[in-house]
């Protein structure tokens, strides 16, 4: 079932191709785990998806994608997963990175957070310095604190996906033996 919903629901190469802004790149997404929805490829784009998504801004699907087609991982999986952050989402993560980054450092004078600056209010490179000025503003916790969580997040996501895989195809069998009658007596 969720495999049949993702197919249905995610484009593939043909719709790419017909895109006409992206049907000069199309020889870069020739590469068949970008699109198979096998359990390696689809942990493997939850994984770059969770690392594109902890990166603030409209960055985050370009860098899914990169990831995604550097490590021949499913594209559309890698760019849907970056939207686990969202306005309501990014500010407890980017709070959880610096109390992880002040535990890891020794710096736990952070107790309040200054607002990350709104993409809306900012013309792009302006919008930039204001985000560079605004992860400088939270220092050293920051810094140590977001790659250590981003890595965590990447690795939760890629061993979600291993075991809801193995449990999904467990339960599959489980249900078509039980649909013919097949039990383990039976089987000897």
């Amino acid at each position: 079932m969720p495999r049949k919903l993702l197919r249905h629901i995610l484009p593939n190469r043909d719709r790419l191709e017909e895109n006409a802004f992206l049907k000069r790149y199309a020889h870069w997404f020739v590469h068949p785990n970008l699109w198979h929805l096998n359990r390696h490829s689809v942990a493997g784009g939850v994984a770059a998806g969770a690392v594109g998504g902890m990166i603030p801004g409209p960055l985050q699907i370009i860098t899914a994608s990169l990831l995604a087609l550097g490590f021949r991982v499913n594209l559309p999986v890698a760019v849907l997963t970056t939207f686990y952050t969202n306005p309501l989402t990014i500010g407890p993560l980017y709070w959880l990175a610096v109390q992880i980054g002040g535990m890891l450092t020794g710096r736990r004078g952070t107790a309040a957070m200054p607002a990350m600056p709104s993409f809306s209010d900012h013309a792009f490179g302006d919008w930039l310095l204001a985000l560079w000025h605004w992860m400088w503003s939270l220092g050293v916790p920051l810094l140590v604190g977001l790659p250590v969580l981003t890595a965590l997040l990447a690795v939760a996501g890629w061993f979600a996906v291993k075991v809801f895989w193995r449990l999904h195809v467990y339960w599959e069998l489980r249900r078509r033996a039980r649909r013919n009658g097949i039990t383990r007596k039976n089987a000897r």
